[in-house]
């Protein structure tokens, strides 16, 4: 996940010590169908209040699991706002797409309640592919942080090591699968989307933020608020602390 000039970013997240959850919860048979649950026992999965759904990144590989994320969940919840971190199948422990995505779709179902979805990286796609859905299990906010909102375009760019080809898979149908997982195919419809991205950012460029947000103006439709961060890279809006953080929180206190 390291890029130039996020070293600093880089070190201080994943030198954070990992913050073990409230409650875990199971949605589905594999180890990996596992929502960890973070805040006072009264804001559990049976509550009507919203709840942060959670979505780490990592290029969706299996090298990279929620553990880093959990320091900013347990900041969340200290905030006041009940967090379920999930966690997902991933390329290489059986994920890829259309595998990891689903679960995704299961995790939220499985909270029966008002979900806001936060995504980083990886995990702001897939929250963006929630963006066009409808109706009462749609998502009530999306706030994607420094998100790969252009498929095609991460594609091209060959971001960490062609991570886009290695998610979709290889043979016939690449062309239907890119479609159907890329953020730009899947605008949104009904859902507020949020999306901050460090101008910095040498994992995932802001450019991809940029051309997602000109698509859905193209399209005429809802368009997402892109909130670009000057001097931030990849991983500041994730680590406590931060001043990018306190970006984010404010946006979710927003909602």
């Amino acid at each position: 996940m390291s890029g130039a000039g996020a070293g600093d970013e880089e070190a201080a997240l994943f030198g954070l010590a990992p913050v073990a959850p409230d409650a875990t919860q199971a949605y589905g048979p594999h180890p990996d169908q596992v929502i960890d649950l973070y805040g006072p026992e009264s804001d559990g999965p049976e509550s009507d209040g919203p709840v942060v759904l959670l979505l780490h990144g990592g290029f969706w590989r299996a090298a990279y699991d929620r553990t880093h994320l959990s320091p900013l969940a347990a900041e969340l919840a200290r905030h006041g706002l009940p967090v379920a971190l999930a966690e997902y199948r991933r390329v290489g422990a059986g994920g890829g797409w259309p595998r990891t995505y689903d679960d995704v779709t299961a995790a939220m179902g499985a909270l029966e309640r008002p979900v806001i979805v936060v995504g980083h990286s990886a995990g702001g796609h897939l929250a963006l592919l929630l963006a066009d859905r409808r109706g009462p299990r749609a998502p009530r906010r999306i706030v994607a942080l420094a998100p790969v909102a252009d498929l095609a375009h991460a594609h091209e760019l060959g971001l960490s090591g062609a991570a886009v080809a290695e998610f979709l898979g290889a043979g016939p149908g690449w062309a239907d699968r890119l479609a159907a997982a890329d953020p730009v195919r899947r605008l949104p419809g009904a859902v507020p989307v949020t999306v901050l991205h460090g101008t910095l950012d040498a994992e995932v460029p802001v450019e991809l933020s940029r051309r997602y947000v000109r698509a859905a103006e193209a399209a005429g439709g809802l368009v997402p608020e892109l909130r670009e961060q000057a001097g931030t890279g990849h991983y500041a809006p994730v680590t406590p602390g931060t001043a990018s953080f306190r970006v984010l929180l404010d946006t979710l206190r927003s909602t």
